[in-house]
C-alpha cells in the first residue's frame, strides 16, 4: 500500500507490504491423514503375506479345518444332534436316539441310519440263525455223536477192544475223532490202504452216529516216518492219502452223503503225534473232523 508523501518533500511515498501467515500452511504436505492410509496398507499386506504363508505351510486337511473354523456348518434340524432346535428338543442329552451326543462323533442321523430301518440293541447279534446259535447246536451234536460212539464200544464185542484207539479232540475247526494205531494193532494192513475188519466196523458206527448232523467232514491221513524200499512206487504221501480215501468210502457206505465231504487229504509223516519219535506206530492214524457249520471248508 502506498502512503502519501509529506508536504514540501519530494521524497517518494513509502510502500508497506503486509504478509499474512496462515497457521498450518504446511498441512497438505506434513499432515496425519496419510499415516492412517499407510497403516491400513501395511496391515493388508501383512494379512496377505500371512495368508500366503498359511497356504504354503499347511496340508489340505489343515486348510479345510481352518476354513471350517471361520465358516462353521450349523445343523439346525432335530436329526442333527442332541436336543434339536429347542432345549434338548424334549429329550435327554444321552438319549439313544439323539445322535451324535459325543464330542468325537460327526455326521447326522439321516446320513448314517437308513430311512425306515428297524432294529434295536441286539441288531446283528440276534439268536435265531446266528453264528452263536449254530455253534451251540454243533457242539451239542458233537457231544451226542461222541456219546453214541462211546456207548457202542462199551457194549462189548469187536468194538470194545478199540476204545483205547479212539480219541475225541475238540479243536477250533470242530470235533476231531482220531483213530490211532499202536504197537499191537493197526487200523490198516501194514503198508496198505486195506481196512481191518474191526476198524471198518468202527468207522461204520461213526457214520451211523454222525448221519443225523449236517456238518461237513474233513479226513486227514497220517503215517510214521518209516520209508518204503522204492519211494517211486509207493511212499508215505500216497499211503496217507489212500487211507483217507478208504475211510471216506467206508463212511459213504455207512450213509454219509457225498456233499458232506469237504476235504480228503494225506500229510504223510509231517504232523507226528509223537514228535520226539517219528517212527512211533502211534503216529499212524486217521483223523475224522466234524467241522463247525460256520467254518465248513466247502468247495
Amino acid at each position: 500500500m502506498a502512503a502519501r508523501a509529506p508536504h514540501g518533500s519530494n521524497q517518494p511515498p513509502k510502500i508497506i507490504i503486509v504478509k499474512k501467515i496462515v497457521d498450518g500452511g504446511h498441512g497438505g504436505h506434513h499432515g496425519g491423514a496419510w499415516t492412517v492410509a499407510y497403516a491400513d496398507f501395511v496391515s493388508a499386506m501383512m494379512a496377505f503375506f500371512l495368508l500366503l504363508w498359511i497356504l504354503g505351510a499347511t496340508t489340505e486337511k489343515q486348510r479345510k479345518s481352518i476354513a471350517d473354523y471361520f465358516a462353521p456348518t450349523m445343523i439346525t434340524k432335530r436329526v442333527g444332534g442332541a436336543g434339536g432346535n429347542g432345549l434338548f428338543g424334549g429329550e435327554s442329552l444321552i438319549d439313544r436316539d439323539n445322535y451324535p451326543h459325543k464330542a468325537a462323533q460327526t455326521g447326522t442321523k439321516s446320513l448314517t441310519i437308513p430311512a425306515g430301518a428297524e432294529g434295536g440293541k441286539d441288531v446283528g447279534s440276534g439268536t435265531k440263525g446266528s453264528l452263536k446259535e449254530r455253534m451251540a447246536e454243533d457242539q451239542e451234536n458233537f457231544a451226542k455223536a461222541k456219546a453214541e460212539i462211546a456207548k457202542a464200544m462199551m457194549k462189548g464185542g469187536p468194538l470194545a477192544n478199540l476204545a483205547k484207539h479212539v480219541r475225541f479232540v475238540p479243536t477250533s475247526e470242530g470235533l476231531r475223532i482220531d483213530l490211532v494205531d499202536d504197537a499191537d494193532y493197526s487200523m490198516f494192513a501194514l503198508g496198505t490202504t486195506m481196512l481191518d475188519g474191526k476198524a471198518s466196523e468202527l468207522i461204520g458206527q461213526i457214520a451211523k452216529s454222525i448221519a443225523g448232523t449236517d456238518n461237513a467232514i474233513m479226513i486227514r491221513g497220517h503215517t510214521d516216518s518209516l520209508p518204503y524200499g522204492d519211494p517211486r512206487a509207493m511212499n508215505n504221501w500216497m499211503l496217507s492219502s489212500g487211507r483217507s480215501e478208504a475211510t471216506r468210502r467206508r463212511l459213504a457206505l455207512g450213509g454219509i452223503p457225498e456233499r458232506r465231504f469237504a476235504r480228503i487229504e494225506g500229510v504223510a509223516d509231517r504232523e507226528p503225534m509223537i514228535a520226539q519219535d517219528p517212527t512211533d506206530p502211534r503216529n499212524r492214524r486217521v483223523a475224522i473232523t466234524l467241522l463247525y457249520r460256520a467254518s465248513a471248508l466247502r468247495t
